[in-house]
């Protein structure tokens, strides 16, 4: 073989490992098939990564563990609490998603976003209960109730009725002091004592039971203003009339502000603060802002016989730096709320009450089918 032909065939040779070598470049690399382990962990992540963007961000879901709304929302219910109305409130300390499992010690800078539109008078707010001490607020238990008094108001309540600033407060549906789905406690008056109310017609009005009382042709009910008219229409009732408690300092349990004379049905005038606004401080109204200042506007104060000092100097006046809200529960006999702990501070509220998704009565019969309130399904939140 010719030394020219010894080169033109490595040439060949070479030309050939490189057009493989190209060919292998070229060709796309099989990636490695996940398992359906690998596959579920992934779906998993993406889940809650999704969920908590979302929780965090737009809206969060809530149950309804106690009566205090009712009828207005039930225990069972479940609910979409939208953050976008007020503004989203970026988190406050760092833990587990979805658990109350937090670093403590650990408190982080946060803001609120804008909203497109701001809390308003009967608007149903879930926020975190400001009496629930030694917590960071984001940590602090959610409640659920109805915004009554607004920043700036006066309110009392006088047998029941809220006052704000002097005037009757009228929900817009009803016209009326006490919306439809409202209930609180009556005594129901009875021509004859040996006479009991029939559980299946209560039960008919939406009243499950009666209670007796030491005088026995008095029985008390806990019922909405319409059925304790359809009840006094009943032939062997005589009248039906709202229990009004009275004030008494010696009531077994506290209202606000502490050592007030107030009762959950007649409460005195206060002033509700809202943000720049600016009231005047006596030894008689300290009470009432003590807390709010030290509390939740961040500041040192105390009462020194007649004088009132603020961060160690002699205030007669101070302005608030945020808003608070006074708020009730719909159940008006069997609420905690504004009545017994105070205002609300801007800064506690989660979002508002927006639908109901899904309703359970754990009491429901037959099991499962009669426990799903279908019709509370997809129901707005007036």
């Amino acid at each position: 073989m010719s030394e020219s032909t010894d080169r033109r065939e490595r040439r060949k040779r070479r030309a050939e490992r490189a057009t493989k070598r190209a060919e292998r470049s070229d060709s796309p690399v099989k990636k490695k098939k996940k398992g359906p382990i690998r596959e579920w962990l992934d779906a998993i992540t993406f889940a809650i990564i999704f969920m908590v963007i979302l929780r965090t961000v737009f809206f969060d879901l809530f149950r309804i563990p106690t009566p205090s709304m009712e009828k207005s929302l039930l225990v069972g219910d479940y609910i979409v609490v939208s953050k976008l109305h007020y503004g989203m409130r970026s988190p406050m300390t760092l833990g587990i998603p979805f658990t109350q499992i937090y670093m403590r010690g650990l408190s982080l800078p946060w803001t609120r976003l804008p909203g497109f539109t701001s809390p308003k008078r009967f608007d149903m707010v879930v926020f975190n209960w400001p009496a629930d001490e030694g917590k960071p607020i984001d940590r602090k238990t959610y409640y659920i109730k109805r915004i009554i008094g607004m920043p700036g108001d006066t309110l009392s309540i006088v047998d029941k009725i809220v006052h704000v600033n002097s005037d009757t407060l009228f929900f817009k549906d009803t016209k009326s002091p006490m919306k439809d789905t409202m209930q609180h406690l009556w005594f129901v008056y009875k021509e004859d004592p040996r006479v009991r109310l029939p559980s299946t017609r209560l039960e008919e009005l939406g009243v499950p039971e009666s209670y007796p009382t030491m005088n026995p042709a008095i029985e008390r009910i806990q019922a909405t203003d319409e059925a304790a008219a359809a009840i006094a229409e009943w032939e062997y009732v005589t009248a039906v009339r709202p229990v009004i408690r009275g004030a008494s300092i010696n009531r077994g349990f506290s209202l606000y502000p502490v050592n007030s004379t107030n009762s959950t049905d007649n409460f005195s005038p206060l002033v509700i603060p809202g943000k720049g606004n600016t009231i005047n401080l006596t030894s008689d109204n300290w009470s009432t802002y003590e807390g709010v200042i030290t509390d939740y506007e961040g500041q040192t104060a105390s009462l020194d016989g007649e004088n009132i000092l603020i961060n160690g100097q002699i205030r007669d006046t101070y302005t608030f730096s945020q808003d608070y809200y006074f708020v009730m529960g719909d159940n008006r006999d069997n609420s905690e709320d504004s009545r017994f702990w105070g205002f609300v501070p801007m800064d506690h509220v989660v979002g508002r009450a927006v639908a109901v998704y899904f309703s359970w009565n754990s009491r429901g019969r037959p099991f499962l089918l009669g426990q799903i309130r279908g019709n509370r399904m997809f129901r707005a939140i007036e």
